[in-house]
């Protein structure tokens, strides 16, 4: 399966391994109100972006009808095992994290 990261500064590494998404992880410590975050995005359209302070989104870029969810004060490990688990195709499993869901979809 596919998936690639973004790092902070919009940089793309193809299918890193987990010494790389942590790398790009740490790379928050450079983050700035025009480049927030990291994501790690899959194949399937699944993506969750990690922003400095432990803010975690998860989202699927591809269908408007999913609504998005979010934690707040996840650790740098949790965020990277959700990472291993997205790249692993295993979205079933981050689902089933205690999301916060608004009830709204992006239009």
């Amino acid at each position: 399966m596919s998936y690639f990261m973004y790092d902070v500064m919009g940089g793309t590494v193809d299918e890193p391994d987990s010494e790389t998404m942590r790398r790009v992880l740490d790379g928050l410590a450079d983050a700035d109100d025009e480049h927030p975050d990291v994501s790690l995005s899959h194949e399937s359209g699944w993506s969750l972006s990690a922003f400095v302070g432990g803010l975690l989104l998860w989202e699927n870029t591809e269908d408007d009808s999913v609504v998005p969810g979010q934690m707040r004060a996840v650790s740098t490990d949790e965020v990277l095992r959700l990472f291993g688990l997205l790249a692993a195709g295993d979205i079933a499993a981050i689902d089933t994290q205690p999301w916060q869901r608004y009830g709204v979809t992006r239009s």
